[in-house]
């Protein structure tokens, strides 16, 4: 995993934040008593979507296993760089939509799979393919897949917590100090605060997973072509913004969204401008 960003000292200082902040707030709430309970279900549910996440990803997306026959350059592509990379070959799977995407998904790379819709692969000619399948499998590698699962935990338990103070009204307390206002403020702010978790997660992870997979295939100008393209697609033919889509859409390499104005705001994808500028950067030019 690159350093060059220092992205995983970054992580490591969000977590250990996220926890102190959690714990800060589950002592002053009912005296502890609750806490415990939201951040067992959290980790419980950060575990079942661990282990599952390719199923739970692959099931969202309606996609179905392809064969060499069918996807022969998909899977040249793709065995290439794993042998590449000494490690085990993914699954392949194709999403039967036009908006054009692509993810990784998977506790680890002997469990992994890889996904395209239809429309990139209609979109991308192979060497702009190759860049994408490059990004997808750093995610696979870089262990993406369990930084994205505890941030999604921080966000449940967070909620929880808002949740809690809203119905329950912070504790038994008559002289608790956040009073309804307080509560009301709470329940507002912990999905913004979960928002703003999992966009810090998922734009630390595309820069990585763009300068790892661009090292790894050697050409970072394919995928930067690959990411112009992309934004394009993506805005031409977004996906429904359903709650099994927008559950899986921090996995995809580009915003499959249509978003504007506060979902702009908080999407989990870096700008494409900047993610094209350092890959020119990487490569010692301009597309």
């Amino acid at each position: 995993m690159s350093g060059k960003y220092f992205n995983g000292v970054k992580t490591a200082g969000l977590f250990i934040v996220l926890w102190a902040v959690l714990l800060g707030v589950g002592s002053f709430v009912g005296g502890g008593q609750f806490i415990w309970v939201f951040a067992a279900l959290g980790v419980a549910g950060t575990a079942y979507g661990y282990w599952n996440s390719d199923k739970l990803a692959i099931k969202a997306m309606h996609a179905r296993p392809v064969t060499e026959v069918e996807q022969p350059a998909m899977y040249r592509i793709v065995r290439e760089l794993s042998a590449e990379a000494n490690q085990p070959m993914p699954r392949l799977y194709v999403s039967p939509t036009q908006a054009p995407n692509a993810f990784a998904t998977g506790r680890n790379p002997s469990n992994a799979a890889v996904c395209c819709t239809e429309g990139i692969l209609g979109l991308l000619n192979e060497r702009e393919l190759r860049g994408v399948l490059g990004h997808e499998l750093m995610h696979v590698y870089n262990r993406d897949i369990l930084i994205g699962s505890v941030a999604a935990a921080f966000a449940g338990i967070i909620t929880a917590i808002a949740q809690m103070l809203f119905f329950f009204g912070g504790g038994n307390s008559r002289d608790n100090p956040l009073g309804p206002i307080g509560m009301l403020a709470m329940l507002f702010l912990a999905p913004i605060a979960a928002a703003l978790i999992r966009m810090a997660i998922s734009r630390t992870r595309e820069y990585d997973a763009d300068e790892d997979g661009a090292t790894l295939t050697g050409d970072p100008l394919a995928l930067a072509s690959a990411l112009r393209k992309l934004e394009r697609g993506t805005k031409a033919k977004p996906l429904p913004q359903d709650a099994a889509l927008e559950n899986v859409s921090h996995m995809m390499i580009a915003n499959p969204f249509s978003g504007a104005g506060m979902a702009k705001l908080f999407a989990t994808h870096p700008p494409m401008d900047e993610r094209v500028a350092r890959l020119e950067r990487m490569a010692g030019r301009p597309l």
